[in-house]
């Protein structure tokens, strides 16, 4: 799992979110560009580990964002994530934006999740759904760009202006990239 906190350059100070030495595992800060403003996402993988799961109880209340990644060559990885968006609309805020990524989409050969059953368990709880690959890099890019411009839009907009639909978003930049790829 990723959570993402994000910092756009027109806030005068960001929440607190833990260090990489208050969390054991990887940290990245990711800057995105959305409409001629930078957003800074910073992101700490959990890798969906265990061990750290209490640890990150902690951490879901300051989460602007939640990437939820489980591996299409594991069933077990999937069917695990339907605990971690539990513990996520227990603790983390009523807002938080959250993906579902179905990831090592370059070893279809090995696949034993359905892009269907992604799909599927992400209208369940309503969250934009892609398949990713972060060794060929598809969708990645794609992933991180939605997120940060959902969190811009909210940021930014006034609340009686139409929203940004990330779903929406999702789905046409997925068309643009796949629509010549036969030709």
């Amino acid at each position: 799992m990723l959570l993402i906190d994000a910092h756009l350059h027109v806030h005068a100070k960001p929440p607190h979110f833990p260090s990489s030495a208050e969390l054991p595992q990887a940290t990245q800060n990711k800057v995105v560009a959305v409409d001629g403003v930078k957003v800074k996402l910073q992101i700490w993988d959990t890798a969906g580990q265990e061990r750290f799961r209490s640890v990150t109880h902690a951490y879901y209340r300051d989460a602007q964002a939640l990437l939820l990644l489980y591996d299409i060559t594991s069933r077990m990885s999937f069917d695990n994530i339907r605990a971690w968006l539990t513990e996520i609309h227990e603790y983390a805020q009523k807002d938080v934006v959250i993906m579902l990524l179905g990831n090592k989409a370059d070893v279809s050969s090995e696949r034993v999740v359905r892009t269907e059953d992604g799909a599927s368990l992400a209208r369940e709880y309503g969250v934009p759904f892609m398949e990713t690959s972060a060794k060929t890099g598809m969708n990645v890019e794609l992933a991180f760009l939605a997120i940060a411009k959902e969190l811009k839009q909210r940021s930014v907009q006034p609340s009686d202006e139409p929203r940004f639909q990330i779903h929406d978003y999702i789905e046409s930049q997925k068309k643009k990239s796949t629509c010549c790829a036969f030709a």
